[in-house]
């Protein structure tokens, strides 16, 4: 979470963020914004495709079924750089493939890739 809010810090990216720790409590997210107009519901979400309890496939189709929450841009996080887990996600529906680099300066680009979606 340190390093997701540090690259949006600096892209300048002026977001209000939730975050959730398993893929049960994504779903459980998704569901409550179909539940309730007023709760919240992303413009964009960070999805790492290997998340606990639901894998982030399974989150990302599921999301896309959502009254609300279907239409939000997503990017899929992941160490694998695999084409086939790249396609997967592309397959779902994910708008983009982040590939968590080694290195903390490079995972800052996440920042940057993040204002590229939300400005289009």
């Amino acid at each position: 979470m340190f390093v997701i809010r540090a690259a949006l810090q600096k892209a300048s990216v002026d977001a209000e963020l939730s975050f959730v720790k398993d893929g049960e409590q994504a779903i459980k997210f998704f569901d409550e914004a179909d539940a309730d107009n007023g709760a919240p519901c992303p413009a964009l979400v960070l999805l790492d495709i290997n998340l606990p309890r639901k894998q982030g496939g399974e989150v990302l189709q599921y999301m896309r079924g959502t009254r609300r929450c279907g239409q939000a841009l997503v990017i899929a996080v992941s160490s694998s750089d695999t084409a086939m887990d790249r396609e997967k996600m592309r397959g779902l529906g994910a708008n983009c493939y982040f590939h968590k680099p080694s290195t903390y300066a490079e995972f800052l680009k996440l920042g940057e890739l993040v204002k590229e979606l939300l400005s289009r």
